[in-house]
């Protein structure tokens, strides 16, 4: 479910929009990530079997799996930036920092208050959190950062993981079948 909801679902909308952005350029596709992209890794393996990052329901493998899934926005823009280049419709896709938002309001009342502190303290608030996803999509002057990974309004490097040509590709032709755009 997370694959789907965080790269799958993405996927295919970009894909549904993309003649009318390229009717409408200049236009740009802003795709969220997080930094946890850096410890993720895909098993394309386990995509094709099971249709799914990794399996598993404990918080470590959930937060894997989560992780692993934005890797996949990261590559999804990565080869986006490379199958638009001659449009001016441009991607970016970013880390909007972590935020005090109601994402655990599911969790058990001990998570909540172990959770409610640290959150108050060191998290951004909503506006400060989307800062970067406006940035993204409103700033003048970026569009030869096309592709590229933001934090906090600023391009940052990502990991040869994140950047791998291969890897994107095979990503996107598992999501064009796994979306039935193939």
């Amino acid at each position: 479910m997370m694959f789907g909801v965080n790269h799958i679902g993405h996927f295919l909308l970009t894909n549904l929009l993309l003649d009318r952005l390229k009717e409408c350029e200049p236009s740009r596709v802003v795709s969220l990530s997080s930094v946890a992209h850096n410890f993720g890794t895909i098993n394309f393996d386990c995509l094709n079997t099971h249709k799914a990052l990794g399996l598993g329901t404990s918080f470590m493998e959930v937060l894997q799996i989560y992780s692993d899934s934005k890797l996949c926005n990261v590559l999804f823009t990565h080869e986006l930036a490379k199958r638009l280049q001659g449009t001016k419709v441009t991607c970016y896709c970013l880390h909007p920092g972590a935020i005090n938002s109601e994402l655990a309001r599911n969790t058990n009342s001990v998570m909540q208050m172990v959770l409610k502190p640290l959150t108050a303290f060191f998290f951004k608030d909503t506006i400060q959190g989307s800062q970067t996803t406006l940035h993204c999509a409103v700033q003048e002057g970026i569009e030869l950062l096309n592709g590229r990974y933001f934090s906090n309004c600023t391009v940052r490097e990502v990991y040869a993981k994140a950047k791998d040509d291969a890897a994107a590709k095979k990503l996107w032709e598992l999501s064009e079948r796994l979306s039935g755009l193939a």
